[in-house]
């Protein structure tokens, strides 16, 4: 059962926080037991407690958070060869595949505070595993190299040292880039040519009314 229909989470205005809602914390603890209610709770709190400490220090909690969870592929877990849950169903189920990671990093980060600018979750080409990937990169500031968050490495790492992964495309809240290698892209359009993530983006908005 997806949560759907009870997804509060706000897309826009992340920057402005997470409001989970009483109903939709009760719904997780009644369908998917106290353990998921708490995952919810300790992410909220997690957003809470670092407002206001550094970005590096909010990426390395959020990196550390999320990669606690377990990798299960789509298929496996919703049924489907490629769903994008929504933070919340990935925390009340506690698993997903690479973009949930990417995609809850995202918009965590994003509730802290980070700037959409430092932020674009890329699909990646993972060589070594020979299949398509998804990370989060980060940009301290707009001319430097992007460190890595990846669900498949706890250790945060530039992307030159990440030899494994050839970037293909990026995209943040707004923007689309196409990647020429690690540290040289072009803007080519809208985030909302990215077709999944325009989907992810509608549900949560149509649910929130706004």
């Amino acid at each position: 059962m997806r949560l759907g229909l009870v997804m509060a989470v706000l897309l826009t205005g992340l920057a402005h926080g997470i409001d989970l809602g009483k109903d939709l914390l009760e719904y997780v603890q009644r369908e998917y037991g106290n353990a998921a209610k708490q995952r919810l709770t300790d992410w909220d709190e997690l957003i809470e407690q670092h407002r206001d400490v550094t970005e590096t220090e909010q990426v390395l909690a959020v990196n550390h958070f999320f990669n606690k969870r377990e990798f299960v592929w789509d298929i496996d877990h919703w049924g489907l060869r490629d769903y994008w849950a929504t933070p919340v169903e990935f925390l009340a189920t506690d698993a997903g595949d690479c973009e949930e990671f990417a995609n809850a990093k995202y918009m965590t980060l994003r509730a802290m505070g980070v700037p959409e600018k430092r932020l674009r979750i890329t699909y990646v080409d993972a060589i070594h595993l020979e299949q398509a990937h998804m990370v989060l990169a980060w940009y301290p500031d707009p001319n430097a190299e992007p460190l890595i968050l990846d669900n498949l490495v706890n250790q945060i790492q530039p992307a030159s040292r990440r030899t494994d992964l050839k970037p293909v495309y990026s995209f943040n809240g707004t923007d689309l880039w196409l990647s020429r290698d690690e540290r040289s892209d072009r803007r080519v359009g809208s985030a909302d040519e990215v077709q999944q993530w325009r989907h992810l983006r509608d549900r949560m908005l149509s649910i929130t009314g706004d």
